[in-house]
């Protein structure tokens, strides 16, 4: 069955307004229109490193007990929680294997660059490897 949905725990947490720590959420697959529509956001034309942040706010589907995710609440997580996120994403949507991702570590199957020309599987330029 192919895996659409994929479950993760960041390593510090989103930190909400009233104190409450969410650490684990879900993210699913990106369809085209969630790395197209970005695109047109004036946010991302002013700054292309905003791209991530609307591109994550429309992938996560769950975080903690967050009521609705978008681009604020990813705007506040940490450095170390965005760049796992940015990782998963990357894992979750590569482009060759068959997507699976282990739901208790988030790793992927084919991790090593080298084997793909230097490219991590899924990267492109909305999501930058940070490694």
């Amino acid at each position: 069955m192919f895996q659409t949905e994929f479950e993760f725990t960041l390593p510090c947490g989103y930190l909400d307004a009233e104190g409450t720590l969410h650490r684990d959420g879900v993210m699913r697959r990106a369809t085209a229109a969630d790395e197209i529509l970005p695109l047109k956001d004036p946010r991302v034309q002013g700054n292309e490193a905003y791209l991530v942040v609307i591109l994550l706010s429309r992938v996560i589907t769950r975080l903690g007990s967050v009521a609705a995710i978008n681009p604020k609440v990813v705007e506040g997580l940490f450095a170390t929680d965005l760049a796992f996120l940015q990782d998963l994403y990357n894992r979750v949507n590569q482009l060759d294997g068959d997507g699976a991702v282990c739901v208790h570590c988030g790793r992927g199957g084919d991790s090593d660059p080298a084997a793909r020309g230097g490219r991590r599987p899924g990267e492109s330029s909305a999501t930058p490897s940070l490694n």
